[in-house]
């Protein structure tokens, strides 16, 4: 409080006492006890009064003691178990959760972790991944203004994530090594690198990447085997010097589908872990060699820009046609594109009717268009027997495929027949016909499909001047190659639009998430969140199924189903309030990381404890570990104390004085006639 404050409330004591007297004294003969009791509560009443307006504050001190966090985490792993850790972990954990001194000094906080850090609630080790530095971070977010000594439970054995052993935590952390220390003989598949995907009849890379543990000088086999059958072997030579090896070899793609292989490195009689000696990995062979021919019976550049924009992809080939060539191999393509047609191609268009083969027609200046709409394609160009040059504007409402605008508004204009298309089947347009800037509301290239079949319409001709165009706004043909491979892709397949989409892999590894992702849309094709999706599982050996629902996550409905065992499935994601349905197949490769590792990692372990100024334990040695903690000076606990600053006006019995000091007042006035 002030000295003006307390100037102010003597002043007020001085002036309510003398407004008291001048309405009670008179003299000293009407100073009965009764008028001094009203003086005195008059008196009391105004200083109150007059109190509340000053309204002065008084400082409140409250002490409260603060004792440090003692942050307890506990490597839940499946390689605790592996290694024959996880009774002796539970034990300590349990004695540390038991230790009433440790209770006295520090506020307990239990944590687990594999691939992410969780309030302790049971210890299972079954965590397929281990991320040890990630804990790190987390705990770094939840203990940053506070005094959080951290005792970390582990082998050290990550498997994923940012070296631990540098981590920015700036708590002084007791690694308890949990694991066997000595260095036996052993022989391991480090890493193996393969491609997911290959194409059918060629042969695919793969990179394996073995490791040797051991002082004497070795031998052993690697071997690759697809199912019974021996695909690639070699022998290896280690030695304490030359204690790694790297081979690159590659095996052939015969036949489609997902295929299953198993690398080994064949173990020494001395192992003790034998497990880390074979993988498995697997490759989807597909087989996407998309063979088109280019159907004309003119001469133009617009024939060589197409077969060199299709086959910058080396899976498609592009065979350049006569009419007459194409009907006789007309089974040998899954894709015509029909450049400017004439009644020469009458034929040809009732042998792809009949086989109903995709198309793509180029409708330039030397097209016949009578011959055009009497085929009746699923739509008509009006005849003027005149010519116009149009320029493309990009629909971005496009929706069969996703594509990007590679400024097609700067291309020169194509070169066709003055006029408008009628279609006479539902369509969408990519590009459309302007001049001078001007739309023409007619599409320039469109799409459209009939029953299975799947054609494209483009209504001009020179797109060779487009190739060269993009190249000088970008300094390459990959933008313009690419628009023109998407078509060719969405072209190449007869598969419909469907209303429920789903995301799958071929195959997954034991160790990774298996996540199946699925779009549901309603008829006019816009994501529908409303809708309850569930997939049904089944093991195609063992016949074992099980149902999951899908969960809606912004843009799509997803399930996790890494809880699976390893093993060949079969699904279905079907629609709860419409029968809609999408079936796959994917297979759950066997695969734990976590039984790769043999020893505990004590050298990263004491590693981190000496850049955090901690201190490591062995997990059969922790006896020392509690009376470190206890004795250790920087973990004290502080005393701390809270200074408030209250106003008078918020001290209600003030208000009770005032309250009870009138009414007495005017109680007695009144009992006593003076009212």
């Amino acid at each position: 409080m002030s000295s003006i404050t307390l100037l102010y409330i003597i002043l007020a004591g001085i002036l309510a006492l003398a407004i008291a007297l001048f309405q009670y004294y008179k003299n000293e003969k009407s100073m009965s006890v009764l008028n001094m009791l009203f003086l005195f509560l008059r008196f009391i009443s105004l200083f109150s009064i007059l109190l509340l307006l000053i309204n002065p504050k008084f400082q409140q001190v409250k002490l409260s003691i603060e004792k440090p966090n003692l942050v307890i985490a506990v490597d839940n792993s499946n390689s605790m178990e592996h290694l024959g850790q996880s009774k002796k972990v539970s034990n300590l954990v349990e004695n540390l959760y038991n230790n009433q001194d440790l209770k006295e000094k520090f506020n307990l906080q239990f944590y687990s972790f594999g691939a992410q850090l969780k309030p302790l609630d049971q210890l299972t080790f079954d965590e397929n991944q281990t991320n040890i530095n990630a804990s790190f971070n987390q705990l770094s977010q939840v203990y940053k203004q506070t005094i959080a000594p951290t005792i970390v439970i582990t082998d050290g054995n990550q498997t994923y994530g940012s070296d631990y052993a540098h981590s920015h935590y700036k708590q002084p952390i007791y690694p308890v090594i949990c694991g066997d220390t000595i260095n036996y003989v052993d022989l391991k598949i480090e890493q193996l690198n393969v491609n997911k995907y290959a194409y059918l009849k060629n042969k695919f890379p793969v990179e394996a990447i073995l490791i040797y543990n051991g002082d004497a000088s070795i031998t052993s086999k690697f071997v690759v085997t697809n199912g019974s059958a021996v695909v690639y072997n070699e022998t290896v030579n280690f030695s304490k010097a030359n204690n790694s090896k790297t081979l690159h070899f590659s095996l052939p793609a015969n036949s489609v589908g997902v295929h299953v292989y198993k690398a080994t490195l064949e173990p020494l009689k001395s192992e003790i872990n034998t497990i880390n000696n074979s993988k498995n990995f697997a490759v989807e062979v597909i087989d996407q060699k998309t063979k088109i021919a280019l159907v004309s019976e003119v001469i133009h550049p617009d024939l060589g820009a197409f077969k060199k924009s299709i086959e910058s992809n080396e899976q498609r080939f592009v065979s350049i046609l006569t009419v007459n060539d194409a009907i006789s191999q007309i089974n040998d393509f899954q894709l015509f594109i029909l450049y400017q047609p004439n009644y020469k191609f009458n034929k040809l268009y009732e042998a792809l009717n009949a086989e109903n083969k995709n198309r793509f027609v180029v409708v330039g200046t030397k097209t016949d268009l009578n011959f055009i709409n009497k085929i009746n394609p699923g739509y008509t160009y009006e005849i003027t027997n005149q010519t116009e040059s149009y320029q493309a504007a990009f629909n971005r409402n496009y929706t069969p495929f996703l594509i990007d605008d590679l400024d097609f508004e700067s291309f020169p204009p194509l070169n066709t027949h003055y006029g408008m298309a009628n279609f006479s089947v539902p369509f969408e347009t990519m590009l459309t016909k302007t001049v001078n800037g001007i739309s023409k509301n007619s599409p320039l290239l469109a799409t459209f499909e009939t029953g299975s079949r799947r054609e494209a319409v483009l209504f001009g001709e020179n797109i060779w001047q487009w190739r060269s165009q993009s190249y000088l706004n970008s300094k390459s043909f990959q933008g313009f190659d690419d628009f023109i491979g998407k078509l060719v892709q969405y072209l190449g397949t007869n598969k419909l639009k469907s209303r429920l989409n789903v995301e799958y892999q071929s195959f997954y590894y034991g160790n990774s998430n298996v996540i199946i992702s699925a779009e549901f849309f309603d008829k006019n094709y816009i994501f529908d969140g409303r809708e309850s999706l569930k997939i049904t599982v089944k093991d195609t050996k063992t016949a074992f199924s099980k149902t999951f629902p899908l969960i809606l996550n912004t843009t799509n409905y997803q399930v996790d189903l890494s809880s699976l065992p390893p093993a060949e499935y079969n699904f279905t994601v079907s629609a709860t309030n419409e029968k809609i349905t999408s079936s796959g197949h994917f297979k759950l490769l066997e695969y734990n990381v976590e039984q790769q590792f043999l020893n505990a990692d004590v050298l990263k372990l004491q590693q981190l404890a000496a850049n955090t100024s901690g201190k490591t334990y062995f997990v059969d040695h922790t006896e020392k570990l509690v009376n470190d903690l206890l004795q250790d000076d920087r973990f004290a606990t502080i005393q701390k104390s809270h200074k408030n600053s209250l106003p008078l006006i918020d001290w209600k019995y003030l208000l009770i004085i005032i309250a009870v000091s009138l009414s007495v007042e005017w109680f007695l006035r009144k009992y006593n006639g003076l009212i």
